[in-house]
């Protein structure tokens, strides 16, 4: 690994922290590029050597989840497996687990909408797309689209809960738990 490499990752790590910290303190919304340059102790120059704006600079933290998502599901269409629409919420609650600082931040209540809306862009977009073949159809199926957007809906709230109750029982529980109720329903108790 090369010097710069390591500048690269330590810059956009004091980039990131600084993000995630002024969120935390002002909410998404009211952080300009400003304060995260002041925060993160670098020139304008530098940041935009890295990002287009602050809205990249999110997605940024939510990379490899996109890249996971992306990657499991084309591994699925190639083999010619059908989708289980249930496996992008078990990603996004590993994923949410191994992050759970950037989670608490940014899917909380200083977070705002952004995140939700990205992550249910980004959930329903892979969805939509594995279910169409199912169905056989090509273009636009509205039967694919409503189950994408009910799971996608579904993993959503969970996640919101789930980090609201301080990721209560880890990943693995949440997802069994996601997969009996989207399968089966709710248990009477």
């Amino acid at each position: 690994m090369t010097e710069r490499d390591r500048r690269i990752r330590r810059t956009r790590q004091a980039l990131a922290d600084a993000f995630l910290s002024l969120v935390l303190e002002k909410g998404y919304e009211r952080i300009t590029v400003q304060d995260i340059l002041d925060r993160a102790d670098v020139g304008r120059s530098t940041f935009y050597a890295h990002y287009d704006n602050k809205h990249a600079l999110l997605l940024d933290c939510f990379d490899d989840m996109q890249q996971q998502l992306r990657s499991e599901s084309d591994t699925h269409s190639r083999a010619g497996r059908s989708i289980d629409p249930a496996w992008p919420a078990a990603l996004v609650y590993e994923h949410a687990y191994r992050n759970q600082h950037v989670y608490r931040v940014l899917c909380g209540k200083q977070g705002g909408d952004t995140v939700q809306r990205y992550l249910h862009g980004l959930i329903s977009e892979v969805l939509t797309e594995n279910l169409r073949p199912q169905s056989g159809a090509r273009s636009l199926n509205p039967h694919a689209e409503v189950v994408a957007e009910f799971y996608t809906a579904a993993t959503l709230g969970l996640l919101t809960w789930w980090i609201d109750h301080d990721f209560y029982r880890g990943p693995k529980w949440l997802a069994t738990t996601y997969r009996q109720i989207a399968a089966h329903g709710a248990p009477v108790t």
